[in-house]
């Protein structure tokens, strides 16, 4: 079921639409539907639960699919991806900041190699349908621009347990969303999607009621807010990667870089449900998962880089989760 709920103006150079979503929130997991939540104002994201929330969700209420079409749009593509490094010299508390180098090129690597390969193949089975016409996702795009912002992170809007005293909310992630495009010249649309990565030690939590937030809740989410003239921009809150909250133990990292491979899968989820569910109206459950969600930290059989990834994209050695495949009734590491 779909309801309508008001949608504040969160971000004020570019307006606002009534947003669409399903379910309500909660901040702790026992339910699929509670993987979408619902801020006071109508704001809705759906998030990758930390790898703790997972473990309760899935003993409480395992969601074995299938996903089904609920009429609302694709990213048909081909998709453009956007990335943000939301980079201060300072944290909030005034804690030195920064990412790294070689995170940021990870990162970049993903967003440049997602398009065209095998995860992204598997969209293709996912559709829309607006009157008599139905088209199906392209298995083809690629990475359009990245940002590294040096501004300094507004004041903390909320409180994060696990970063203390340095937390964004998601009004804040938006504005930044709406900087990188104002600054860039980027639009919006549904070919689009911005990723913003943010530093170690911050954290964030969906509203300032901070009920539902970054390492307790979340590993990240994907939302969507509508530009001035009308257009959908897409977008994901990418934390920073904490193998300890975002990962299951034992997972390799082919890169050596636990952080960034933590990130990678994370985005690798968000990017996959924003493209299959855009705006929280398209590919569900019935219970209310999303694609992402019914493979959640599974990765299958790591065939490549000696046994440390599962995909091999453009000679660069990934470990992502796998994602849902109606066709195959099951998480699939490549699609049909």
């Amino acid at each position: 079921m779909s309801i309508r709920v008001p949608c504040p103006c969160l971000v004020p150079a570019f307006g606002c639409l009534p947003a669409t979503t399903h379910f309500a929130q909660a901040a702790d997991i026992t339910s699929p539907a509670q993987l979408t939540l619902v801020g006071p104002n109508g704001q809705a994201a759906h998030i990758f639960p930390t790898i703790a929330q997972y473990n309760k969700l899935h003993a409480v209420a395992p969601d074995t699919g299938p996903l089904n079409y609920h009429g609302g749009p694709v990213m048909s593509g081909p998709v453009q991806l956007y990335t943000i490094f939301w980079s201060p010299p300072k944290l909030q508390t005034g804690a030195a900041s920064g990412l790294p180098a070689s995170y940021v090129t990870i990162l970049n690597t993903l967003a440049t190699t997602y398009p065209d390969h095998g995860i992204d193949n598997n969209n293709t089975q996912y559709y829309s349908v607006s009157g008599s016409k139905t088209t199906y996702i392209a298995n083809a795009g690629g990475h359009s621009g990245s940002f590294q912002d040096k501004a300094a992170y507004p004041a903390s809007g909320c409180s994060d347990s696990v970063t203390p005293g340095n937390c964004l909310v998601d009004s804040q992630i938006q504005a930044e969303v709406a900087h990188a495009m104002a600054v860039n010249g980027w639009t919006g649309g549904l070919t689009k999607m911005f990723l913003v990565f943010t530093d170690p030690g911050e954290g964030s939590c969906f509203t300032s009621s901070s009920s539902s937030c970054a390492y307790t809740s979340y590993c990240a989410y994907h939302s969507y807010f509508f530009s001035g003239s009308g257009e959908p921009v897409i977008y994901g809150n990418e934390p920073y990667g904490d193998p300890n909250h975002c990962q299951a133990s034992g997972t390799p990292s082919p890169h050596g870089n636990a952080a960034a491979d933590t990130a990678a899968t994370a985005a690798s989820h968000e990017i996959s449900e924003a493209i299959t569910d855009p705006e929280l109206s398209s590919w569900y459950t019935l219970a209310g998962s999303e694609i992402g969600d019914l493979c959640a930290y599974i990765y299958g059989t790591n065939t490549w880089d000696g046994g440390l990834a599962n995909q091999m994209w453009a000679g660069t050695f990934w470990e992502l989760q796998m994602e849902w495949d109606n066709h195959f009734n099951g998480c699939v590491q490549v699609g049909p």
